[in-house]
């Protein structure tokens, strides 16, 4: 009977073995939150590694190199924003620091402009040239004295 049990205690062991892997050890890849913000408010933010947020929000990208951040609101022209991801080794004492550049990434959108409504162009027509003045007639007499005569 004896037996029995260290067989069954055996073999329960090596189950639970067989169901761990190496996974377990390994750490999760680095990632790095960023701020978003927009001047006006309310923008969405997309980057270019996948996340995206109204603003003001802060989003979690992996630490895998640099990125992108495009940012639209209705009626304003968008703007893209470039994120510079850096990584500085740690050592026995510290783990490695992964920051993004700029952070917070702040964006200041301009209005759209309408497009003018161009109106038809009218020819016009040219004006009829004036008439030569007719030589200079005589003036009619006036009620008044002329006064190159009263000298």
């Amino acid at each position: 009977m004896r037996r029995v049990f260290v067989i069954a205690a055996a073999s329960l062991s090596l189950a639970g073995c067989s169901s761990m892997s190496l996974d377990a050890f390994k750490s999760a890849p680095p990632t790095v939150t960023v701020q978003l913000d927009s001047v006006p408010s309310g923008a969405e933010a997309v980057t270019s590694v996948g996340p995206s947020c109204k603003t003001p929000c802060s989003v979690t990208v992996p630490a895998n190199g640099n990125f992108t951040v495009t940012f639209s609101m209705n009626k304003y022209q968008s703007a893209t924003v470039p994120v510079q991801v850096t990584t500085s080794p740690g050592d026995f004492t510290s783990p490695p620091v992964t920051s993004a550049d700029p952070n917070p990434v702040l964006a200041e959108l301009q209005a759209a402009t309408p497009a003018k409504k161009s109106k038809p162009v009218r020819k016009r027509k040219p004006k009829p040239a004036a008439e030569a003045p007719a030589a200079a007639e005589p003036a009619e007499s006036s009620p008044f004295p002329d006064p190159a005569a009263t000298r």
